[in-house]
């Protein structure tokens, strides 16, 4: 199976219990991705429903089950107790390996995200023969944060009340209608390819800012195919940072703007250069190196914006 990647769990919680105390909890926010149910409870614990526990852990559905089953029993079995070693290193300890929460009308399975590391790290590490390599592919890359990071992420729940959309939408409202007329700019451009970024959980602020290194990839692109012979000259407009971004400091700076009727290549070159030819990856690879996207959130987003072509077309 292939390792999945998910976004971020939430902070780690106060060492509560897992259980019967908490069985007043609702689910603030869940989702779907890719058949694996995951979501936020109420007081902000990142989740994950049973499938989506085993599909990172390589076995069954009953395993899993199984697990719950003996949770609370007097004498544990040496995997449970294996299990809650691992979660009393963190400081956790749980009543319950799940919470059962009502929700829509039906009751769900949810596992909180430090009890999936838990069981995520015992088969990726200790299960002797029935290690699975699933667990330890995700497990290096989900283990610390990045597990509850990438949940609260997809299922878009921001443990700060903030919306992820905030700066994006601060920048729109500066330059919606900046280019003149007669000429789009890349910023304006862009925002499809940066609403699947957001969407998929990469934080798009001021230390992430795709459309610089989308215009630098594409103002090389047009002089090296002479494109000012083919369209007309590009001309200069200012461009401007909100006061949330550092770059406000040297506002208006002045940006490329392209004759319209070069859009259609332009939209060609993003699709089959910048995101088939493997720029974007290249760009979302160094920041991931530099620290201000999660190596989750960078793989997922690359394998949500470079989708396979339809056959036959």
């Amino acid at each position: 199976m292939k390792p999945m990647t998910i976004k971020t769990l939430p902070a780690k919680t106060d060492q509560k219990e897992i259980g019967q105390g908490l069985l007043d909890l609702g689910i603030a926010k869940d989702a779907e991705i890719n058949g694996i149910g995951m979501g936020v409870l109420s007081d902000g614990t990142p989740y994950l429903n049973q499938r989506g526990l085993a599909a990172l852990c390589g076995v069954q559905n009953a395993h899993i089950g199984t697990i719950s089953s003996q949770w609370r029993e007097t004498e544990p079995k040496p995997r449970i107790q294996a299990i809650k070693g691992i979660l009393s290193k963190i400081g956790s300890e749980t009543q319950s390996a799940h919470f059962e929460v009502p929700h829509n009308g039906i009751v769900h399975y949810c596992y909180p995200a430090e009890v999936c590391l838990s069981i995520l790290e015992y088969y990726a590490f200790d299960a002797g023969a029935n290690c699975q390599q699933e667990a330890r592919d995700n497990f290096r890359i989900l283990a610390g944060t990045k597990l509850r990071e990438m949940i609260y992420s997809q299922v878009g729940y921001d443990p700060t009340g903030r919306s992820r959309f905030d700066k994006w939408h601060e920048r729109i409202a500066l330059n919606y209608q900046s280019a003149p007329r007669g000429f789009f700019s890349v910023f304006n451009e862009a925002e499809t390819l940066i609403y699947e970024m957001i969407v998929a959980g990469a934080p798009v602020d001021e230390k992430n800012v795709v459309d610089i290194s989308i215009g630098r990839h594409w103002s090389k692109f047009w002089d090296d195919s002479g494109y000012n012979e083919r369209y007309g000259d590009r001309s200069k407009f200012p461009h401007r940072y909100p006061d949330s971004h550092p770059q406000a400091k040297s506002n208006p700076q002045e940006a490329w703007c392209y004759p319209l009727e070069s859009l259609g290549a332009y939209r060609e070159w993003l699709q089959d250069h910048y995101i088939g030819g493997g720029k974007f990856r290249a760009y979302l690879t160094e920041k991931m190196k530099k620290g201000t996207i999660s190596p989750s959130i960078a793989q997922l987003t690359i394998s949500s914006v470079e989708k396979p072509q339809i056959a036959g077309y």
